[in-house]
């Protein structure tokens, strides 16, 4: 067999594995890859270039590694649904870095994100004045969330105005309940009050406009 249709035959193989195995990794936009999918991604995808170009390697040697990792990708993700703890340390989480129209310099620091970046990004959003912004949450995908003064003003109550997971996964976020001049003891008191006991069945709870939404794991509706 000649050259060419090795050369061929290889690409359409390729082309149906990459396929396939992009399809069980699951669907997710460019920009809602976390670090790691972006590297497995990459790592893949020059895998099945060197596996085009070299015809005279066992395509195996390729697919092989290949698929391997897709097997550990599939499995952090199948944990991650699972784990919170996991799900940070693969995705990591967001940080609010303006709260309430201060910047926040620390968490600023701690993602190595500087003021440049963060007047690139409002651009990007079409913020012409930092002062008009109530809200920015810099997402676990590096995209930044904006909420502006004139959407989001806060209540006569004084009750915060974005909405801030108090439980995720049956787990008690208290640096959100700190954000929002609230204990752990009023969060149970008021879980209780709407007739949830078992806090490890709440999949998710967040507090807006003087409420709390709660939502139950595995609930049917």
């Amino acid at each position: 067999m000649g050259e060419y249709p090795i050369l061929m035959g290889r690409t359409v193989l390729l082309y149906i594995i990459l396929l396939s195995i992009f399809r069980l990794m699951g669907k997710r936009e460019i920009g809602e890859l976390s670090l790691l999918d972006l590297i497995v991604s990459l790592m893949i995808a020059e895998m099945a270039v060197i596996a085009i170009e070299t015809t005279n390697d066992p395509i195996l040697h390729s697919v092989i590694p290949m698929v391997l990792l897709m097997v550990i990708q599939y499995t952090l993700a199948l944990l991650s649904l699972k784990s919170k703890k996991i799900r940070e340390i693969i995705d990591g989480k967001p940080t609010v870095i303006i709260n309430r129209g201060k910047i926040d310099e620390h968490a600023m620091r701690k993602q190595r994100y500087n003021l440049d970046d963060l007047m690139m990004q409002l651009r990007e959003k079409n913020v012409k004045n930092l002062a008009d912004v109530e809200f920015a949450i810099l997402e676990s995908s590096g995209e930044l969330s904006v909420l502006a003064k004139s959407q989001n003003q806060q209540s006569e109550t004084n009750d915060y105005t974005i909405d801030l997971p108090l439980i995720l996964d049956g787990e008690i976020q208290a640096e959100h309940l700190n954000q929002i001049n609230k204990s752990e003891f009023w969060l149970r008191s008021e879980i209780k009050k709407l007739g949830h006991a078992d806090m490890k069945k709440i999949s998710y709870c967040s507090y807006h406009h003087g409420k709390l939404h709660v939502d139950i794991k595995d609930e049917k509706r």
